[in-house]
């Protein structure tokens, strides 16, 4: 597993957004594993999303980031991989508790919805917060185990 190296794809709606995340992985030192799109001509974003997500998923990276035009579809390309935990985050708000609450292993943004200014920041908050562990950890773990739950009815807290 590389555990520095960060996997990074994209579609072709956003190619641009990419170019300049990439670029300040490097700024940062951060190795970059670039699977595309490498250009705005149209492409069909399962296939990048499933190539960052995959990589993920069998423990060749430890960290991914996915980018198209809303994010939606990554987010739901990504998330059918085990052990992913893609975060859908156009807010610094969600990058945050996306790592501290979710240990997100995939960032993924939505080119057509937020700005380069908004998407430096919100990558640099997601690459800098540490995840929490404790209780959040006991989730994560039931989240795992959601496929065998089927039809077992969970324990519902007091409100």
């Amino acid at each position: 597993m590389d555990r520095n190296t960060i996997i990074i794809g994209c579609d072709h709606a956003a190619f641009a957004m990419k170019e300049k995340i990439r670029n300040r992985l490097l700024e940062l030192a951060i190795p970059v594993q670039d699977e595309g799109a490498f250009s705005e001509e149209s492409v069909n974003y399962p296939e990048f999303g499933a190539k960052v997500a995959g990589a993920v998923s069998a423990g060749a990276y430890s960290r991914g980031i996915l980018l198209c035009g809303t994010g939606l579809g990554m987010s739901i390309v990504a998330n059918r991989f085990p052990k992913v935990r893609a975060t859908l985050c156009n807010d610094l708000f969600s990058a945050r508790m996306a790592r501290m609450h979710n240990d997100s292993n995939i960032l993924v943004m939505g080119g057509r919805v937020i700005g380069d200014v908004l998407a430096m920041e919100i990558l640099d908050t997601w690459l800098n917060t540490p995840f929490e562990g404790g209780r959040h950890q006991t989730r994560l773990d039931l989240i795992e185990k959601a496929g065998d739950l089927c039809g077992v009815a969970l324990p519902r807290t007091k409100r």
